[in-house]
């Protein structure tokens, strides 16, 4: 029962990881937002830079977040302000708004939701540490390719 258990936390951990890492879907949008705004493409560019700093920042804050109150909160706030940086981000004309919800709102998002999917597969496979970590960060490389198209 407990082995059934583990693998299903391991499909849960993967999913999340495949949404999370729609964030790298970012170069679908470039090229359309350049043209619907007249942006350049340095500045168009900068929206996914804004994207990895607050995702790097913010998976410290994460981390540390998770080990007080448990990941199943901090995962769902992480999908939660991804989400919202989309939805947001969808309805924005200037390009600081787009930095701000793609950029800030959404890498902010990533990055807190980030580590809960690895570090809970870490404890469910203490057998096989190199595997469920690779399994799981290959979810979150998977994203673009399932949701860019």
């Amino acid at each position: 029962m407990e082995n059934q258990a583990r693998w299903k936390v391991a499909v849960a951990s993967v999913v999340i990881q495949i949404c999370l890492g729609s964030i790298y879907a970012w170069s679908v949008f470039l090229e359309p937002l350049m043209r619907e705004f007249g942006w350049s493409k340095i500045e168009t560019s900068l929206t996914f830079t804004f994207v990895l700093v607050a995702y790097a920042l913010a998976m410290n804050f994460g981390g540390r977040w998770q080990d007080k109150i448990g990941p199943r909160q901090v995962a769902t706030t992480g999908g939660v302000l991804l989400a919202l940086g989309y939805v947001l981000a969808s309805h924005v004309n200037s390009l600081w708004g787009l930095y701000i919800t793609y950029g800030i709102l959404s890498g902010i998002g990533v990055g807190i939701g980030y580590s809960c999917p690895i570090s809970v597969c870490l404890k469910w496979f203490p057998d096989k540490k190199g595997f469920i970590t690779g399994l799981a960060v290959a979810g979150f490389g998977s994203g673009a390719l399932i949701f860019a198209p």
